[in-house]
């Protein structure tokens, strides 16, 4: 719905439905589904990427368990510690309550990195920055859905504005969702919509790198600190105009999200300095060779890289 003031769009009033039907006591929510289509279209990307580099095609399958394990526990227990810790060491049996929500990106990021040390120490025998500069691609085009998801849901919305866009939320969503009245929020910035775009933009940034620039791929730990660096860069400046999430953070200079974002964007320019130093890296049968060596056992393979 759109209201005019003075022929002109001074903001939006946001009434999109968290759910899309309901059964009974059982709900299927926009986020739910959008989380859902991420993964199944991940797990076809990196698919792809592994075929295209004749590896084991059983690993992309791996691979999908062990990230969806490691994304929920991993976004689970980071809400809990960075943001609820006060209510959740009194209330532990309510940690096990995803259906609730509280989910952390930054516990998540936290959670997959560990995983990928594990599926490449077992699995890959191959350098974990391998999997990560694979697996940040589909992760980006994820972020993107999860940010489309909290805007179906009226979350993590911005402080109030007076420019056009300004949406305004149901305040009262689970209320509203039951027959009450909807309460709206000031005009805010939807920083759901700022957050997909920028991460729409980063994913179109490394997927192009990996399938047009094919020795951006290897070039170990390029593509996964661009994409540090242009997530977690976006997450810290859009933290500005968001709402606190949790009433600890008002009296804080920088808030949770900003302060667990600059050891990732530190990170990711480590990353790529450290892989614009290095020779590109490439993997055999008989596992990982440096340009050179490659060269010289098999010249026509750099070669055909470098012409593509």
């Amino acid at each position: 719905m759109f209201a005019k003031k003075k022929t002109m769009l001074s903001y939006i009033t946001w009434t999109a439905h968290p759910e899309i039907f309901i059964l009974g006591n059982w709900e299927v929510r926009w986020y739910g589904l959008f989380f859902a289509i991420g993964f199944y279209v991940g797990l076809l990307m990196i698919s792809k990427m592994f075929v295209s580099e004749k590896v084991k095609e059983s690993w992309a399958d791996i691979l999908f368990i062990y990230v969806i394990v490691a994304t929920i526990i991993g976004a689970r227990l980071g809400h809990v510690f960075f943001y609820a810790w006060d209510y959740y060491s009194q209330h532990p049996g309510d940690i096990f309550k995803i259906w609730e929500g509280g989910l952390a990106s930054h516990g998540g990021a936290l959670g997959i990195i560990i995983a990928i040390w594990i599926y490449s120490k077992y699995v890959t025998k191959r350098n974990m920055l391998w999997t990560l500069d694979r697996l940040v691609i589909p992760t980006a085009f994820v972020a993107v859905l999860i940010r489309t998801g909290n805007l179906m849901n009226h979350e993590i919305y911005g402080v109030p504005t007076d420019l056009p866009w300004g949406f305004r939320f149901i305040e009262n969503i689970r209320q509203w969702q039951h027959g009450a009245d909807p309460i709206f929020s000031a005009p805010s910035h939807p920083t759901q919509i700022y957050e997909a775009l920028c991460y729409l933009a980063t994913f179109i940034l490394i997927y192009t790198l990996y399938w047009k620039k094919p020795k951006a791929k290897n070039r170990e730990g390029l593509i996964l600190g661009i994409f540090f660096v242009c997530i977690f860069f976006t997450r810290f400046l859009i933290e500005f105009i968001k709402e606190d999430q949790e009433a600890f953070e008002a009296n804080m200079t920088l808030n949770m999200g900003q302060w667990l974002s600059i050891p990732f964007i530190l990170t990711g320019i480590i990353l790529i300095v450290r892989a614009l130093k290095r020779e590109p890296v490439y993997y055999d049968e008989e596992g990982k060779k440096s340009a050179k060596e490659i060269e010289k056992k098999f010249p026509e393979k750099v070669k055909s890289k470098t012409k593509k």
